[in-house]
This record gives structure tokens, C-alpha cells and sequence, in this order.
């Protein structure tokens, strides 16, 4: 019987590719990731069983997402980011649990149609051919040869010790503080990732627009947007620029690249916008969230748990449209209900506790102005601050925390900031 030619390749079957979605779909990868199994069986369905060619971005939003038809993509990019997530997950699958199927598949970047194909097959070694036995003769003058040669590669050894420690100290200087170090190695020590979420200036402009709070429902489904249809013409004209656009806050800006040079090579640390962060992840990953709920709506997840809590109110029409408060819902002898900003005094409240699903660590820096927000960080990066803060607390392992820093600042600059209040929190883990 004739060998099939060398370059014959076998087809993976319909029936054969939707076995194995349903498995991806099932996995420890998905499970828990309903928004992001959705897209994997609707594309997979369109193509598999529908034989469609070619979905849109636009497609997938109105029915998954249950945007209406014909939004805008460039504004509402829910879709690009949870397929990248999904992307990664299936890469995920077939690296552990899916290690062993023969039918692999993905989604190409810039498609949204799933490529299947078989594993190619793993190429034997060739043996090692054993060299055969020589006899030798010992020469005096080799072995003096060799012994400089040890000696060099010794000193050359020395020398990159020395160096790779100078490096690894301007790249790492954060581990040489010990207090420092004690507080961030939960962040960067973790198996999981850590998410930075910057704040969402535009949804800020919005709230002010239309002089009232939108609720996290609101923001997360993008229900907020349909208010700007309700403003004036130039108002409407003006924030529609806004929205195509993520507008950021310098402080907040300044911050996150602090916390990114932490990780100089990118391994644990992702920046996100407010608006493009997802609900999944913030159960499952570390998050730091910087800035007010005005303008980071993510903070209300946390803020059943928070003593110290940022709330603006919006005085519409007058010169200052908003004010913002570190208010104190239950407050100890000596405080008070509330910290207002006056002058070149501001307030900070820095947060730290377990994220939603308890398996990881949330940090919420928050404040009543934006130098307030860049001080928090002066504070959980200065070695003295939290060295001081660790002797305050009489702990060696730092716990769910607390703290309201004081902050005065001029031009822009915060100056100093000085703890005014604090609580801990050694039951929530």
C-alpha cells in the first residue's frame, strides 16, 4: 500500500473544532469569565456551524455585549479588549490543561474568525555521537596554561558580580528598603498580575455637564453616555471630542510611571484607563486604583470596607463646580466628619486591602486635589514614611490599612504629607 506524500496534511472536521471550543469554553481559563466565553462560542458558531467568513468588531458588541447597533467602536472598545484577554486565555489553555490536545486553535490579531490546526509533530533528537577514547599525555606547561585561564575567568567573574549587583540595585533599588520591600512585594513578589487603572477624566466632564453622579452600573455599561443627548448642542459638540479621547491626570500619570518603574521589565505591572478595565480582572488580578470614585468609578467596589471615603458634591453654575471630601463615616475622638481641601492644604486617603475575590491585594489612593493623589504615593514609596508607619502599627507584616495623610503643597507640588488618621484591618486577609 502507496504512503500518503510527506506534504499531505489532514483537515480538522466542523464537528471535530466545535469538540474542542466546548472544551476551551469549560476550562479552569473560562469558567469563571462569562463575557469572555460568550465571544469564544459566538464566533466559534458563526464560522463553525453558520460558515460566515468575517465578523465585525461592531457584531460582536450589539450581540454579546448588547450594545446598540451602529455604536461607535473607536469610542466603546469593550470588544478589542476582552478579545485580547481571550486571546491570552486560550494561549493559557493549551500551555497547561490543553497541553495534550493535537487540535489546537486561536484568534488572530486584527480577525475575529478562530484558525484551527493540528500540532506539529515533535521532531526526535539525534543521538550524541561519543567521541572515541584517546590516550593523553600529561604536559607540564598546560597545566599552568589552564590555571591562567581559571584565574582570568575568575577575576572576569568578580567583575560581573559586582556589576550585575550595581544593576540589579538601580533597577531594584525598592528591594534594599525593607519597609518599602515589605509593602510592595505583595504587589511584585505575586504569581498574579498587577493592574494600574488610571483614572477617566472624560466621565468626569460628563458628570459635570449634567451636574449629577452616575452609578458604576451606569459607568460599567456605558448607559452615562446616553445623557449627553440631553445638553446643549455645544455641549454635546464638546464632550463628543472628549469621549473619542481617553483624557488622563497628570498626577495620576506621574504616579503610574513611579509604580511601572517598580517592574522595569514589564513582568507583573499593566496600565489600564478606567473606561477599558474589566470586571474579571479586577476579581482576579492585584489592582491599584488611583484617583476619586468621580473619576474612577471602580472604586466603589471597595468602598463597603473603607472608613475614609472620597465624595464630591457638584455645585453646577458656580465658580468651583465641584467639591471634594475625604469624609469619615465613623469618626474617633479628636477627628473629624469630614477633611476639606483649604489653600495649599489637601487631603489623601491610601487604601489597602484584600481585591473582591480575597486571592489578591487592592490599593485605592484617593484624594481632594490632584497633588493629594501624587503624595499617597510619596508615602507607600518612602522608606522613612513606611518604616515609621510599620513602628506606629507595631507590626513586622503590614495589614489591610487605612491611612488619611495630610497634605500641603505648593504649585502644583505636594510638599509633605503627614498622617492625620488611620485604620487597620489584621481580620481581612
Amino acid at each position: 500500500m502507496a504512503e500518503p506524500a510527506p506534504d499531505e496534511v489532514r483537515l480538522p472536521g466542523s464537528e471535530e473544532c466545535w469538540a474542542l471550543i466546548e472544551r476551551i469554553a469549560a476550562s479552569s481559563e473560562l469558567k469563571r469569565a462569562q463575557r469572555l466565553r460568550d465571544i469564544l462560542l459566538y464566533v466559534s458558531r458563526r464560522s463553525l456551524k453558520e460558515g460566515i467568513s468575517q465578523i465585525s468588531e461592531q457584531e460582536i458588541g450589539t450581540n454579546v455585549f448588547d450594545r446598540l447597533a451602529g455604536y461607535d467602536t473607536s469610542v466603546d472598545t469593550i470588544v478589542r479588549v476582552s478579545t485580547s484577554e481571550l486571546r491570552k486565555r486560550i494561549r493559557n489553555y493549551f500551555d497547561g490543561e490543553g497541553q495534550s490536545e493535537t487540535l489546537v486553535m486561536e484568534i488572530p490579531r486584527g480577525s475575529y474568525i478562530p484558525v484551527f490546526s493540528f500540532r506539529g509533530a515533535a521532531q526526535s533528537l539525534d543521538e550524541a555521537s561519543q567521541p572515541n577514547p584517546v590516550k593523553s599525555r600529561w604536559l607540564f606547561p598546560a597545566f599552568f596554561t589552564a590555571a591562567g585561564i581559571a584565574f582570568a575567568l575568575a577575576l572576569i567573574c568578580s567583575v560581573l558580580w559586582v556589576q550585575l549587583h550595581q544593576i540589579q540595585r538601580q533597577l531594584y533599588g525598592w528591594k534594599y528598603n525593607p519597609s518599602v520591600a515589605a509593602f510592595w512585594s505583595d504587589f511584585l513578589g505575586a504569581s498574579q498580575h498587577t493592574d494600574v487603572v488610571l483614572p477617566d477624566i472624560t466621565f468626569s466632564l460628563i458628570q459635570h455637564a449634567s451636574n449629577r453622579a452616575y452609578s458604576f452600573d451606569e459607568y460599567l455599561n456605558r448607559t452615562y453616555l446616553a445623557e449627553i443627548e440631553s445638553l446643549s448642542p455645544q455641549q454635546q459638540t464638546t464632550l463628543t471630542l472628549f469621549i473619542k479621547r481617553s483624557l488622563g491626570d497628570p498626577s495620576a500619570f506621574r504616579l503610574a510611571e513611579r509604580i511601572q518603574a517598580l517592574d522595569p521589565f514589564g513582568k507583573n505591572i499593566r496600565v489600564y484607563n478606567a473606561r477599558d478595565y474589566l470586571p474579571d480582572l479586577v476579581k482576579r488580578d492585584n489592582v491599584i486604583l488611583l484617583g476619586g470614585r468621580v473619576t474612577n468609578p471602580w472604586d466603589s467596589l471597595f468602598e463597603s470596607r473603607m472608613n475614609f471615603t472620597a465624595q464630591t458634591t457638584f455645585n453646577y453654575g458656580t465658580s468651583d463646580h465641584t467639591t471634594t471630601a475625604i469624609v469619615n463615616r465613623q469618626p474617633k475622638a479628636g477627628e473629624l466628619d469630614a477633611y476639606r481641601r483649604s489653600g495649599e492644604i489637601g487631603y489623601c486617603n491610601v487604601a489597602y486591602l484584600p481585591n473582591p475575590n480575597g486571592d489578591g491585594r487592592a490599593l485605592i489612593i484617593e484624594g481632594t486635589n490632584d497633588e493629594a493623589i501624587e503624595a499617597g504615593g510619596d508615602f507607600l514609596l518612602s522608606e522613612e514614611q513606611m518604616s515609621n508607619f510599620r513602628k506606629m502599627l507595631h507590626v513586622t507584616k503590614i495589614p489591610s490599612f487605612e491611612v488619611l495623610l495630610k497634605v500641603s503643597s505648593v504649585k502644583g507640588t505636594p510638599l509633605t504629607g503627614t498622617i492625620e488618621a488611620y485604620r487597620i484591618y489584621p481580620n481581612l486577609k
